[in-house]
């Protein structure tokens, strides 16, 4: 691929101003991140103009070409770079080779020999360093293909020289209309994790896709949806710092579990997590991950494996910020040249995590959209999520659909609207898809406590019946407070990975769980209320019936509950209760339990039997807003019907988020009942005419018969 210099993309930027610059911003960070920040200041001042003028198109990191070994490094601030190369991973001395400046500043070295499987990094001296450049911290590879990862503090690091051949015996990528996606978010190692899994390899590649399990790639599959989206599956920082100890003025006051579970503190934007391939029963510190880079060709297995099942998989990006805690990426590489740093020299940290990437850069530029570029065609990735998407630049931005769209027309690219600002009319005018936290904050609230929303019977902030009307079209820009362009840019959804989980929310937003509950029994806290079970089932009924496309969080089916052990030995000041933020904690919180969805089995089937209706009738996708008419004769502000009529089909959707019943009037025919308060996708389903009674927090879908 070549890419260019200067980036010419047609674009419609010009009709519009946008104010979300980031460039010269006053520092921002949260408080567990100012100290590390403050103590951060850059060695010597920048010269913006003069490294925004260094651009290579140069192949970059290790590879293997007629015999010999190319290692290759951009940084324009560099006075001396060392590549350092080891026997094995765990080896601290190894053979030095000087490397040397182009007038681009690439540095290179060029060895004889197919070194495939050598261990490496780089040591990079600069202007004003005291030490010796051997002094220097080792830095990974940041277009490394495979790398080997240190269970410490500091995440330490080597980059492996990687070529291997796979067979994808045919396989490519799942081309969807994005109207059709229905989306399961889920962790790597959370969906097998638990033995009720039945995996043999819980928590790994490998374990992911075993056949004939509770858990799994079956299981997923059991449910209907046509997608996954893997939380952050590259290689990312897995430590953070010692609990209540300072570290290099870092000091951890909030993670006892010293931990970080997500992935969302990336290292390597070319390479796959290492973590997924260990065959551990639950985390080893001070053990090396990934030395044989089998994580490479296992995650091409898993994506192999959903392919044959027709699951497109989506991956969530990072590409705002690099992980926080480790010493030996971009920030010793050449901090000036790849991040934001304030007027003082300081890290910006819109973020939140320390560090903000400095997209804008022609060459950090390069690697974001050659690293969706490899993914695309090294391991056949369907589509992205990116994490905080407005901290990315818009010629970035533009520039990454651009090119990606020569080889998938179909890629998928949906983002956090947010981070710095919020601007999902932004992304949609470049053809991005958001995730709509306007249907999310209107349907279910904003949080549990007194942001109550639509399902509780309460208006949440601006939102009232218009509204709700306007996220059954798809949140479209025509209608007041609307968002996209189109429906498919707006990912509806209720619930994620960040915050309570949907059944949690109820929980606590029914008044009948205390956010504060110590909860000892466990799987008696799961089994749902029937104020519980009609509740989700109302949200799930309005999620899977709205036009635009649909966002699951794994677990969601069954109301998962995210509760904390109250006898974890981890001095955990909220143990024994609902967690919504568990990024940190490990298996005993975030794992996937199958015996609490066979508990729940009821609202499980629920679920499929919308995402059946979804699948079969195209109406719920791609109908029109011309398609769809609303009844004006509701009196109950919270109850909502409408009819869609598309295909060659007809259905009434009716649904009461009140406390009292609401009697709709059908129009003339006979009414298929296939969705009722108790069952969905039902095979025999009731005739009714003239008249039907939906009962409080409940909903129905009728089809002309």
């Amino acid at each position: 691929m070549k890419l260019f210099q200067k980036f010419s993309i047609i674009t419609i930027i010009t009709l519009l101003i946008f104010n979300n610059t980031i460039e010269g911003s006053d520092l921002f960070i949260s408080d567990r991140n100012r100290d590390s920040a403050l103590l951060q200041k850059p060695e010597k001042s920048i010269d913006i103009k003069s490294l925004d003028d260094y651009y290579s198109s140069k192949k970059l990191g290790s590879f293997i070409e007629n015999g010999e070994t190319y290692f290759r490094l951009f940084t324009p601030n560099a006075k001396q770079v060392k590549l350092y190369l080891f026997d094995n991973a765990g080896d601290n001395a190894g053979k030095s080779f000087s490397m040397e400046r182009d007038k681009d500043a690439v540095w290179e070295v060029k060895l004889d020999g197919e070194l495939d499987g050598k261990y490496y990094g780089f040591r990079v001296l600069h202007k004003d360093d005291k030490v010796s450049i051997d002094k220097k911290p080792l830095c990974v590879d940041p277009y490394a293909k495979a790398v080997a990862s240190f269970t410490a503090y500091n995440n330490p690091r080597k980059s492996i020289v990687y070529s291997s051949k796979y067979d994808w015996e045919g396989d490519t990528w799942i081309q969807r209309d994005w109207r059709d996606l229905i989306i399961y978010e889920m962790h790597l190692r959370d969906m097998t994790a638990h033995q009720s899994s039945g995996a043999k390899n819980p928590g790994t590649y490998k374990g992911l896709i075993e056949k004939n399990k509770t858990g799994g790639i079956d299981y997923i599959k059991s449910l209907g949806v046509n997608t996954v989206e893997l939380l952050p599956p590259m290689e990312f920082g897995n430590c953070e710092i010692p609990y209540l100890d300072s570290l290099g003025g870092k000091f951890n006051s909030w993670n006892p579990y010293e931990r970080n579970h997500w992935g969302y503190m990336t290292s390597n934007f070319f390479a796959p997590s290492s973590y997924y391939s260990m065959d551990w029963k639950e985390f080893k510190w001070n053990e090396w991950m990934g030395a044989e880079a089998a994580q490479v060709n296992q995650f091409k297995d898993i994506v192999k494996a959903f392919h044959k099942e027709g699951i497109g998989v989506i991956i969530d990006a990072v590409y705002n910020h690099l992980s926080e805690y480790e010493i030996g990426n971009l920030k010793e590489i050449d901090r000036e040249y790849y991040f934001r740093l304030n007027s003082n020299g300081y890290f910006i940290a819109e973020s939140g995590c320390g560090n903000d990437i400095k997209t804008e850069r022609p060459m950090m530029r390069r690697m974001i959209v050659e690293s969706v570029l490899h993914w695309m065609n090294e391991y056949h990735i369907d589509g992205f999520r990116f994490d905080l998407g407005l901290l990315i630049d818009w010629e970035t931005i533009e520039l990454i659909i651009y090119e990606a769209r020569k080889h998938n027309p179909n890629v998928v690219f949906v983002c956090e609207p947010w981070g710095g600002g919020y601007d999902p009319k932004g992304f949609s005018l470049r053809e991005w898809g958001s995730w709509n936290d306007q249907i999310r904050n209107g349907i279910k609230g904003e949080n549990p406590f007194n942001g109550h929303g639509w399902i509780f019977g309460k208006w949440y902030g601006n939102n009232n019946i218009d509204r709700i009307k306007s996220y059954v079209y798809g949140t479209l820009i025509k209608y007041e407070h609307g968002l996209f362009q189109k429906k498919e840019h707006s990912v509806n959804y209720l619930e994620s990975h960040d915050g309570y989980t949907l059944g949690d929310f109820i929980r606590i937003g029914s008044n009948e769980v205390d956010r504060d509950a110590i909860i000892a029994d466990v799987d008696k806290h799961v089994s749902l209320s029937t104020n519980q079970m009609k509740l989700n089932k109302l949200a799930a009924l309005f999620l899977m019936t709205s036009q635009g496309i649909t966002m699951m969080n794994s677990g969601q089916e069954f109301a998962r509950s995210k509760v904390i052990p109250h006898d974890t030995k981890i001095p955990d000041r909220h143990k024994g209760m609902m967690d919504h933020n568990s990024y940190e904690k490990d298996d005993n919180t975030n794992y996937i339990n199958f015996k609490h969805a066979e508990m729940n089995k009821e609202l499980v089937d629920y679920y499929k039997g919308l995402i059946k209706i979804r699948n079969i009738y195209s109406a719920f996708r791609h109908a029109d807003s011309k398609d769809i008419v609303f009844f004006e004769n509701v009196e109950n502000e919270f109850a909502l019907g409408y009819g869609i009529d598309f295909g060659g089909d007809a259905f009434l959707v009716l649904m009461n988020a009140d406390k009292k019943s609401e009697i709709f009037t059908l129009p003339a025919g006979e009414w298929q009942v296939i969705v009722n308060a108790d069952f969905a996708g039902m095979e025999e389903p009731e005739i009714v005419t003239n008249k039907y009674t939906v009962e409080p927090s409940s909903g129905a879908v009728l089809k002309r018969k």
